[in-house]
């Protein structure tokens, strides 16, 4: 039975959860982008002038659902 991971697309690295479906994967995905910026805009507001953060410039970590036999 075909079950997916995620991929993130800098530097390779997959998750190590593996998931029943397409979309579940796809909204793990969208759940660590949105951790990632949250994370991003915490650190910014806890320390600005070594943390950057712009809520209209952030770029989201991008990722891929890959299939696997997991």
């Amino acid at each position: 039975m075909t079950k997916y991971k995620i991929r993130w697309l800098e530097g390779g690295e997959e998750e190590d959860e593996v998931f029943d479906t397409y979309e579940a994967a796809d909204e793990m995905g969208m759940y660590y982008q949105s951790c990632a910026e949250e994370g991003a805009e915490t650190l910014s507001l806890s320390n600005p002038g070594d943390y950057q953060y712009d809520a209209e410039t952030f770029e989201r970590p991008e990722y891929e659902i890959i299939e696997t036999d997991e």
